[in-house]
């Protein structure tokens, strides 16, 4: 068939390369699947583990051909390279996001970097000064921001569907730290050393608090936390209990527990306005739920009637076929890959293009320093240390 005018060539894959991640890492996985579903990446190079024969079974098992013993080794030899990668993966623990960043920052590699941004505030605050210097595309994995629902709810509290916000609830409860666990990803989780300060409210208390900013467009200026260990002899907390006090004068308190008997994934958003009130919860991700002041409550669907162009643009699959944890990850993704193609090309970058990053990572460990130390402090109000 002879090719013709209306037959465009897509953009080249963007070639991806990826520091930890390697055999029995449940995040790299999700990473790597994330990368494809929209065909935007390949990956071409990874330093999987720090131990050379690790990681080079890790490649292995990938089907990837170029695999580094060290993350170090990777930025320099990929930077020299003409098929060199052009973006980096970071799913490592938490205390190396900012040493692995910063080698690939000062080459020029754009850096999608799993959460928190770093495991402590300085190390953070150095992070976002190097990048915002390198003017590299640099994304966080937020995922649940990528949820077709949640940039539906962002959408209409932007548009004043809610009124003036007044309240915001938030909580993520899970159990399967209630109990001792000894495991690759419960080790590292619950040690200070690499998780950072803070156990449940880094891991998933800085998920709970980007959701509540990201749709409620709000600031928050102090907080009151009070944080609990209470497995014996854990040392980074599995429980928080925080008041929330934001710029505009509204309220909210968020929640995060790992050790709730029952609880899986239980990412829960309520956010009120002197207009109406919205739901969602990330088990029943494709569902909205929007109560009027003096009307009854409805339902809003993914894809259905009523739902907007927001959550148009990051859907995929018609309404009734569930779309939910990958595919909220793919929009990260797909939404970071647009900026470093226009970035290639020299293009304009559509205004519509959303996806977590430098302010959001910096605000992520603000929050946990803060519970921390308001918690030290017997729950006193504390500013963010931004």
């Amino acid at each position: 068939m002879a090719i013709t005018a209306a037959h465009t060539a897509r953009a080249p894959r963007i070639r991806l390369g990826m520091v930890g991640g390697g055999r029995g890492a449940f995040i790299g996985a999700v990473h790597r699947i994330a990368s494809r579903i929209d065909d935007q990446y390949e990956l071409v190079a990874g330093a999987f583990s720090s131990d050379p024969d690790r990681s080079a079974a890790s490649a292995a098992d990938l089907g990837v051909s170029r695999s580094y013993g060290s993350f170090a080794e990777m930025a320099q030899k990929e930077a020299r390279r003409k098929d060199g990668i052009e973006a980096v993966a970071i799913v490592t623990p938490n205390h190396m996001h900012a040493p692995v960043a910063l080698e690939f920052l000062k080459r020029g590699i754009h850096v999608i970097c799993d959460k928190p941004l770093t495991a402590t505030l300085p190390e953070a605050k150095k992070l976002a000064k190097a990048a915002e210097a390198s003017g590299v595309v640099f994304a966080l994995t937020h995922n649940y921001t990528g949820y077709p629902m949640i940039r539906q709810a962002k959408a209409m509290v932007q548009a004043g569907d809610l009124g003036e916000i007044r309240l915001v609830q938030v909580e993520y409860a899970q159990d399967w730290l209630a109990h001792e666990v000894d495991n690759k990803q419960a080790d590292w989780r619950t040690d200070p050393a690499r998780s950072g300060a803070g156990g449940s409210t880094g891991d998933i208390g800085t998920h709970a608090f980007n959701l509540a900013n990201f749709v409620s467009g709000l600031t928050l200026t102090e907080l009151a936390a009070d944080l609990q260990s209470f497995v014996p002899g854990r040392r980074v907390d599995d429980n928080a209990h925080v008041l929330l006090r934001y710029n505009s004068g509204a309220r909210g308190m968020l929640w995060c527990s790992q050790v709730a008997a029952g609880q899986e994934n239980g990412l829960r958003l309520r956010i009120y306005g002197t207009k109406a009130g919205i739901e969602w919860e990330q088990e029943n991700p494709n569902y909205l739920w929007v109560t009027p002041i003096g009307a009854p409550r409805y339902r809003l669907t993914r894809g259905g009637a009523g739902s907007g162009e927001a959550a148009a643009r990051v859907t995929r699959i018609p309404p009734g076929h569930p779309e939910g944890y990958l595919e909220g990850f793919a929009n990260i993704y797909a939404e970071a890959g647009r900026a470093i193609i226009a970035r290639r090309d020299g293009s304009a970058l559509d205004a519509a293009v959303s996806f977590p990053g430098l302010k959001e990572g910096l605000e992520g460990v603000a929050f946990v320093d803060a519970c921390v130390r308001s918690s030290a402090k017997n729950g006193a109000w504390t500013k963010l240390a931004l």
